[in-house]
């Protein structure tokens, strides 16, 4: 597990996301230099988090944890940081006081759409995380009932890209594991 340095949380852009959400009880990014405030997910949205860490929990090699409540930031920008609703990890990540993952320890970050987003998963976060090099990305989305998993960063762009439909398993080629899908919600 690569340790991150502890000036990265200091900046004042950090400082106001803490402030922000420590006061609000909203979950705050900074993407792009942008300060974001998401709401705490919804049942259906938390259920579907659950349901990808108990199938992952249980099979992932010992070197790596599903972690719920953690964030990443983009290398070599000071302020960016992103909370996913899901990374998979080192494990050691979990024996560290830091709050933000290196992204040379992550493997997979997922992300299920909020039922009133409108392009911050589905277009920012595909580039955020491929900028940070993110090895694979999965976005889940309610709204429709499908799954996007994008894999191969290079240069800012995910390279490889599979859409399904629910029903259909995500293939996890890096970590030889799949993911059911059949048993995910929709948003009505």
């Amino acid at each position: 597990m690569t340790v991150m340095s502890p000036d990265r949380a200091m900046t004042p852009l950090r400082k106001a996301a803490e402030a922000a959400e420590e006061a609000s009880g909203l979950r705050a990014e900074i993407i792009r230099g942008v300060l974001m405030m998401s709401p705490t997910p919804r049942g259906k949205h938390a259920g579907i988090i659950n349901a990808v860490y108990d199938q992952l929990r249980p099979v992932l090699p010992s070197h790596l944890r599903p972690y719920q409540v953690a964030s990443l930031p983009i290398p070599g920008d000071p302020d960016d940081y992103a909370t996913p609703d899901l990374l998979i990890c080192d494990a050691g990540f979990g024996e560290s006081d830091e709050w933000l993952a290196d992204p040379g320890d992550v493997e997979l970050v997922v992300e299920v759409v909020s039922k009133g987003n409108s392009t911050k998963d589905t277009r920012d976060m595909v580039a955020w995380y491929a900028d940070a090099g993110v090895p694979s990305y999965l976005l889940i989305d309610p709204r429709d009932g499908s799954w996007t998993l994008y894999t191969e960063p290079r240069e800012g762009e995910y390279q490889g890209r599979l859409r399904r439909l629910y029903g259909e398993d995500v293939p996890l080629g890096g970590l030889e594991l799949k993911i059911a899908t059949g048993e995910f919600t929709r948003y009505e």
